[in-house]
């Protein structure tokens, strides 16, 4: 019986060591799914009206919140809208709550993504903005893959935060206390296609 269980084990030991990854020798020339879907993403700034799927919106967000982070404090806490009765009442609090800004601004600030994702840290850790950043760019990545478009958005921050007249819409997103609201991420399928801006390679060194 002895020997039988540990003929076992080594069967076991040999098949674990037989399906773990090996290092390839990459070649640059090879396609690469995740380079390709970095390259290809693009700032969605016009949406078709058809909503995400919650099902899509899972696999996003699972994406996100696998996100580096540090210490693993997860500093981040999201809330998903995908209710246009709701988004609507909070471009009407917004407009309501900031009367020197144009309303017409305000009204596009969500550039009509159908599905908006609120995501706010917690000020008491100090790389908690970074945290939330990589989240943020975990799930538009991924959500590329699934040919959804995004877009990150800070002005929907500023007319947001701090306002009497969207204390109400705020609350609705229940965020816990001591958090702040520091990006949202519309999600949609894109209804435009556009370039690629040219990034300044000037800003990256090699230190020798």
């Amino acid at each position: 019986m002895r020997v039988m269980k540990l003929m076992l084990v080594s069967l076991c030991l040999a098949g674990a060591f037989a399906c773990a990854p090996t290092e390839k020798k990459g070649d640059m020339n090879d396609k690469n799914q995740v380079v390709e879907t970095i390259m290809a993403r693009r700032s969605i700034r016009k949406y078709k009206p058809q909503p995400v799927s919650r099902d899509t919106m899972k696999m996003i967000l699972e994406c996100g919140i696998n996100a580096p982070n540090g210490q693993n404090k997860q500093s981040w806490e999201v809330r998903v809208v995908d209710s246009p009765e709701l988004m609507t009442e909070a471009v009407k609090a917004m407009v309501a709550a900031n009367p020197g800004v144009d309303a017409s601004f305000i009204e596009g600030c969500f550039r009509g993504a159908p599905t908006m994702v609120f995501i706010a840290n917690d000020p008491s850790y100090d790389f908690s903005p970074v945290d939330c950043g990589l989240l943020a760019e975990n799930m538009m990545l991924s959500a590329w893959s699934f040919g959804v478009g995004s877009i990150a958005l800070g002005s929907p921050v500023r007319f947001l935060e701090n306002k009497p007249e969207t204390a109400e819409f705020m609350s609705k997103l229940g965020f816990s206390e001591g958090y702040k609201l520091i990006l949202c991420v519309g999600f949609g399928y894109a209804d435009e296609a556009p370039a690629a801006k040219p990034r300044d390679w000037g800003k990256v060194k090699f230190i020798d």
